[in-house]
Formats: structure tokens, sequence, C-alpha cells
């Protein structure tokens, strides 16, 4: 048996050990750093996409009102005219 062949198996183990090795570190600067990537992370999409201000959310909510209040006027305009009026009557006052 060669030098070489003997040899052969230890070379691809140590191989692999260090491949192993490398991984582990990886995974522990991951989970160290984690936190930072987060803040990072939630600060970019501050940057990419703002968040709304208080009188931005509650007029879209009160649009959203408006709009349910609206439909279920419509839905409800067959059977029932008068409730109908009246949900038309309140999504005007919001």
């Amino acid at each position: 048996m060669s030098a070489y062949a003997i040899g052969l198996p230890s070379v691809i183990f140590m191989t692999y050990l260090r491949a192993l090795f490398a991984f582990g570190i990886l995974a522990t600067l991951a989970v160290g750093f984690k936190p930072l990537a987060i803040g990072l992370l939630r600060a970019a999409l501050l940057v990419l996409k703002p968040r709304e201000s208080e009188e931005q959310r509650t007029s879209r909510n009160n649009l959203r009102g408006v709009l349910m209040l609206n439909s279920m006027a419509t839905e409800l305009e067959t059977t029932q005219p008068n409730l109908a009026a009246e949900l038309r009557l309140l999504a005007c006052r919001a």
C-alpha cells in the first residue's frame, strides 16, 4: 500500500472538518449578530417604506369605515330601505 493511498482519506476528512468548522463559525456569528442584522433590516425598511403619520392612519381608517357602511347600505337597499338610508347618513357624517 502506498503512502498516498493511506493519506488520501485523512485529506478528505480534514476537508470536511474544515468546512464543518467554518460553518460553525458562520452560524455562531449569525446568532451573535442577529439583533444587529434585524435592526439594520428594519432601518432599511423604514427608508424604503416610511411609516404613515397618525393623521394618515386615522383618515385611512375613517375611509374604510365609510366604504363599509356604504357597502352595507347597498346590500340592504332592496330588503330594508330605511336602514340603508340611515347607514348612508352615518357614512356622510364620518
